[in-house]
C-alpha cells in the first residue's frame, strides 16, 4: 500500500512516502518557509524521484493536530484537496501519536510535547512495553505543573520527552522534580514516517475517513476565534 504523509503543525514541513512499513523516501525542510510554499512541491519532487504519480497513491495521511493552527490546516487542506474526487482513503493522525513513534524502541514512558504558548503544553503520555505502543492519556493542553503531577505516577520508569516542546518541557518538568532521559536531536521532530506508519494502524483498523471528513483537531479555540469572542464580550459589556 502506496501512502503519502504530510507533518505540518510545527516548524518543518515534512513528507513521506511508505510502501506498506517500508520507507521509500523522506524528505524534511526546516527553513522558516511557510508549508503552504513548501509541502506541495515537496510531494511532487518525492513522486518524481520514485517514478510515482499521485494516482499510485493509496492512502493519504497528515497531521491533524494539535499543533499550530495555521500549520494544521494547511496539512488537512492539501489532504483533502489531493483526495478529492478520486476515492482515496485518509488518515486523520493525532500529532503526539505520531510524535510519540518516533521513539518506537524506547522502553519506558514517552511524552510527545508542543508549545502550545499561553504557559501551556500540547501533549499526551505513553509508553514503549514489549513491542507496543500503549496510550496512556488522551491528547491535552495543560501546564507543565499539571503534566508533573501525572507523570508522578511513573517515576519508577525512563521518562522520554520528544516534539517542539522538547526543551520548554524538560527543563520546566525538572523543576517539579521529574528528570527526563536524552533523546538524539533527529528524534525530538516531527517526521512523516512516524505519521504514515500510524497512518497504516488506522488503515489496518478502518479508521481511515472520506476526503469529506478528514478535518483538524484543536485542543483549544484558535486564536482568532478568542479574539473574535473577547470582542463579543467587550461589546456586550458596553
Amino acid at each position: 500500500m502506496i501512502t503519502l504523509a504530510f507533518d505540518s503543525t510545527a516548524k518543518i514541513a515534512t513528507v513521506a512516502v511508505t510502501d506498506s512499513d517500508k520507507l521509500l523516501a523522506l524528505y524534511s525542510i526546516n527553513n522558516g518557509l511557510t508549508q503552504s510554499e513548501l509541502l506541495m512541491p515537496m510531494a511532487e519532487h518525492i513522486l518524481k524521484s520514485l517514478k510515482l504519480e499521485f494516482s499510485d497513491i493509496e492512502l493519504l495521511a497528515c497531521s491533524v493536530g494539535p499543533g499550530s493552527f495555521t500549520g494544521v490546516r494547511i496539512g488537512t487542506a492539501l489532504v483533502k484537496g489531493i483526495a478529492f474526487g478520486k476515492d482515496i482513503p485518509c488518515a486523520s493522525v493525532s500529532t503526539l501519536e505520531a510524535l510519540a513513534e518516533n521513539l518506537v524502541g524506547f522502553e519506558g514512558i514517552i511524552v510527545p510535547s508542543m508549545d502550545a504558548r499561553r504557559s501551556q503544553l500540547y501533549c499526551a503520555i505513553f509508553e514503549y512495553r514489549n513491542g507496543e505502543m500503549i496510550r496512556h492519556t488522551e491528547d491535552m493542553a495543560i501546564s507543565t505543573e499539571e503534566l508533573s503531577k501525572k507523570l508522578k505516577a511513573y517515576e519508577d520508569k525512563k521518562i522520554y520527552v520528544v516534539g517542539d516542546g522538547y526543551n520548554v518541557a524538560v527543563r520546566e518538568l525538572q523543576k517539579f522534580g521529574i528528570e527526563a532521559s536524552d533523546v538524539p536531536y533527529q528524534l525530538r521532530e516531527e517526521n512523516a514516517y512516524s505519521v504514515a506508519r500510524v497512518a497504516a494502524r488506522l488503515h489496518a483498523e478502518g479508521k481511515t475517513t472520506s476526503d469529506l471528513l478528514h478535518m483538524p483537531t484543536y485542543l483549544r479555540v484558535p486564536q482568532a476565534e478568542r479574539e473574535r469572542l473577547e470582542r463579543l464580550k467587550a461589546e456586550q459589556i458596553k
